[in-house]
């Protein structure tokens, strides 16, 4: 069997298997590791897949996983090379699950993206059922397009600090609203002093520059684990990316 060919990296989606990507890659991975057991049993829904790694690893512990996105050569690599979890196309503001249909909705590094943030929402708590769990990530704008409104990042229509982030997920009707940070931990930290403050603006000057990566920065990026990174409340307005945690409230009696 010929091996599926990996996604192009384009600057809009993480992809595995890239030493120069792999900051990149393991920094997005430590939030799907920390939110894996949270779905174990569940029926998940995750709105906005990318390449599918995520989506593999949450079917590991899932009663069952929906990966969803919206480009039809991201999704037909995805069902070709996760085949655990099931795959469609879907526009995420008109997501195609019935109502109460799901009981944990994932969506990691998506919402930024998005034009209809609110309608995305109001989307996921449609889907939920009553009681269940929306876990979902995003840069965080005060450290990743810092004293800017528009974003850094071509990809990205609107970034939100944490109390942003909070206040969207209330007003579509979620409850029990939590934003945790996830952070460099103390070898990264040390990373970021050996390349005067800051392995990420170490990376960017290389791919933006145009030039060779140096031999110390690409061996220091390819170490990069998991294990490097830490999801906390405290801190997180200084946090590199932010997580939020809510549920759809129980139905009344």
């Amino acid at each position: 069997m010929t091996p599926d060919p990996p996604l192009p990296l384009t600057g809009e989606r993480t992809v595995p298997g890239i030493p120069e990507e792999n900051y990149w890659f393991r920094r997005h991975e430590a939030v799907y590791v920390a939110l894996r057991d949270r779905c174990a049993g569940a029926m998940v829904l995750e709105a906005g897949c990318g390449e599918g790694y995520g989506a593999a690893m949450l079917a590991e512990v899932a009663a069952g996983v929906l990966a969803l996105d919206l480009d039809p050569v991201t999704a037909a690599h995805v069902a070709r090379r996760y085949p655990r979890a099931g795959v469609a196309r879907a526009n995420l503001v008109a997501l195609p699950v019935r109502d109460a249909g799901c009981d944990v909705v994932v969506s990691l590094q998506v919402i930024e993206h998005l034009w209809e943030q609110e309608r995305f929402l109001r989307e996921c708590f449609r889907v939920l059922r009553p009681g269940g769990t929306l876990m979902l990530s995003t840069p965080n704008r005060l450290t990743f397009s810092p004293g800017r409104d528009t974003p850094l990042n071509p990809f990205h229509t609107r970034e939100l600090s944490a109390a942003e982030l909070a206040g969207l997920v209330r007003d579509a009707g979620f409850a029990d609203v939590e934003v945790q940070g996830l952070h460099h931990g103390p070898r990264l930290r040390a990373l970021d002093a050996r390349h005067s403050g800051s392995l990420v603006d170490a990376q960017v000057a290389v791919v933006l520059g145009g030039r060779s990566w140096p031999d110390a920065l690409k061996a220091d990026v390819e170490s990069v684990t998991v294990a490097d990174f830490v999801l906390q409340a405290a801190g997180v307005d200084a946090s590199l990316d932010l997580v939020a945690f809510a549920s759809r409230p129980p139905a009344r009696p």
